[in-house]
């Protein structure tokens, strides 16, 4: 039976967004990757599938193109957020997740404001193998000249270490990216951040992605580097952050949860067989 799906994106990075409401959809790792293939199957960053839940608009899921499910996800949640409003003719839209509950609430033409929750700050919160301070970690964890400042760490749902550097363009984002995701500190691997700050409220960053690699735009990144850069004080608790894809607004807010506001975009829409 095939099964319809819209191809969607936001900044770039793109989903094949499934709907399974209305009949179970259940992956094996293996149909994720063909799935996610650029060369075979359809060709995206994350698969989503929307499914039924209890006192919310959906529940939503995530895989990364390797075939492993993730429990956040900032650009696809966004998407997925901007489809229910659209369904329902509603302004806002709450999802449950693995990372907990995710409300989507509209701010223009084809923008969608996104509340991820609080960010998990504690070192076991990302988590990390051992104790460390995560606003500047005092661990090695590449021999590269451009990364060494110490680099914060920060759970947006899913673990992230952000690097502050020079130059976002000189970054050795897909070289030191994938050592550094699978290092020993990083039980469950982690999204690596290349953080330019280039004023109190603008931040260039690019992110090599756990199970995705580089990618146009990581929402869950964003809203990571922004924390970690306010909490060194490098910006204040609002900044436009500048990624390949174009531009995200994140804002952490005084009551500690964090917004991300962007685009919502529909590329075509197909069958899975």
């Amino acid at each position: 039976m095939s099964r319809p799906f819209l191809k969607m994106n936001g900044l770039g990075n793109d989903f094949v967004v499934v709907e399974a409401r209305t009949a179970p959809f259940a992956p094996s790792a293996a149909d994720v990757r063909a799935i996610a293939d650029r060369a075979g199957g359809v060709g995206c960053d994350q698969l989503i599938a929307i499914e039924p839940g209890e006192g919310v608009d959906a529940r939503v899921r995530f895989w990364n193109s390797d075939g492993e499910e993730i429990a956040a996800c900032g650009n696809g949640t966004r998407c997925v957020g901007w489809l229910l409003m659209q369904a329902s003719g509603k302004d806002h839209a709450v999802m449950e997740s693995r990372a907990g509950l995710l409300v989507a609430t509209r701010a223009g033409e084809r923008l969608v404001s996104v509340d991820m929750g609080k960010p998990g700050l504690d070192w076991a919160d990302i988590p990390l193998a051992e104790a460390h301070d995560t606003a500047a970690l005092d661990v090695t964890l590449s021999d590269d000249p451009a990364l060494a400042t110490a680099p914060g760490c920060v759970s947006m749902g899913n673990p992230h270490v952000v690097f502050f550097v020079d130059d976002i363009d000189a970054a050795p984002v897909a070289t030191a990216g994938p050592a550094i995701e699978r290092h020993r500190l990083f039980p469950e691997g982690v999204n690596v951040g290349f953080a330019q700050v280039l004023d109190r409220d603008r931040i260039a960053l690019r992110v090599w992605e756990r199970g995705a690699g580089l990618t146009q735009a990581c929402g869950t990144g964003a809203c990571a580097a922004l924390v970690a850069a306010a909490r060194r004080g490098l910006t204040e608790r609002t900044a436009t952050l500048l990624l390949d894809g174009g531009e995200l607004l994140i804002e952490w807010r005084a009551d500690d949860h964090v917004i991300m506001t962007g685009p919502a975009a529909v590329d075509f829409a197909g069958e899975l067989p």
